[in-house]
């Protein structure tokens, strides 16, 4: 498998997927989005794989969305039929509920920056393991945005309560804040710790039939329901409607420009 903006190596019945746009911290762009779908459709109904790695090139996760892509979106013709922008921010929604259900293990190794959609991959993993020092957050609203596709799954995995916290402050925390809340289950103090527990999470993952882990991870997320589709429509909804309001133009030109935006206090 060849893709722009993934690096993909199959070994020992594992899958390892690595972002790796390094020039922009791995940020997630439309061409991403479209090849994560790409390689876990391909992959769903191969039970000969017993785990999906993801992780992130030059000791980064992923920086969140690209600035670029979302900017130049504001420039494409709206259609009776389509909007551009709540087509794109669907699509990245759908990438989430694909790797939310892939039947194999899916695990998460957090290093550097874990924001925006790096946060969504996150929580749709099935083990997470974060560096101590990295550093995750919902930096949406800070650029006069919602995190529309990411917070369905951020409630899912940390609860309402905590969800709303981070998604209001745009909260910043390390690795050991993100295992208190249940974000993710293990905390490597260096490189070496990461690939000691990535083996060690590995072999549990080979102990188990992998048709059986398939349909586990099935009947878990059951619990949730299937309704998650229309709350992810509304969202796109709401996305295009803030990036084409007055706060995203200014946010994103305070984050390029690398100055606060004109709503923050000092």
């Amino acid at each position: 498998m060849n893709y722009t903006t993934l690096l993909t190596e199959t070994k020992n019945g594992a899958l390892h997927i690595t972002l790796n746009r390094p020039e922009s911290r791995n940020a997630m762009s439309f061409v991403m989005v479209q090849e994560l779908m790409d390689v876990f459709s391909s992959v769903t109904t191969d039970r000969e794989l017993r785990a999906i790695v993801l992780r992130g090139t030059g000791g980064t996760f992923c920086a969140g969305g690209d600035i670029k892509d979302l900017a130049k979106s504001r420039n494409e013709v709206v259609t009776e039929d389509c909007d551009p922008i709540v087509a794109h921010n669907r699509e990245f929604g759908r990438m989430l509920q694909l790797v939310n259900k892939a039947p194999q293990a899916v695990i998460a190794v957090l290093e550097g920056a874990i924001l925006g959609g790096g946060f969504g991959l996150a929580c749709v993993s099935d083990i997470a393991i974060a560096k101590a020092d990295c550093q995750f957050g919902l930096p949406e609203t800070g650029l006069g945005l919602p995190p529309a596709q990411i917070a369905p799954f951020v409630v899912q995995r940390i609860g309402l309560t905590q969800a709303r916290r981070l998604g209001v402050t745009g909260g910043r925390f390390d690795g050991d804040y993100a295992k208190s809340l249940g974000l993710v289950h293990e905390v490597a103090q260096s490189d070496d710790d990461i690939e000691t527990l990535l083996a060690s999470e590995l072999k549990k993952v080979r102990r188990c039939a992998p048709g059986a882990n398939a349909m586990t991870k099935q009947i878990m997320l059951d619990v949730y329901g299937d309704d998650i589709g229309p709350s992810l429509d509304y969202a796109a909804t709401l996305f295009a409607d803030a990036v084409r309001g007055k706060e995203s133009p200014e946010g994103m030109a305070a984050f390029i420009e690398k100055r606060k935006p004109s709503w923050t206090e000092s």
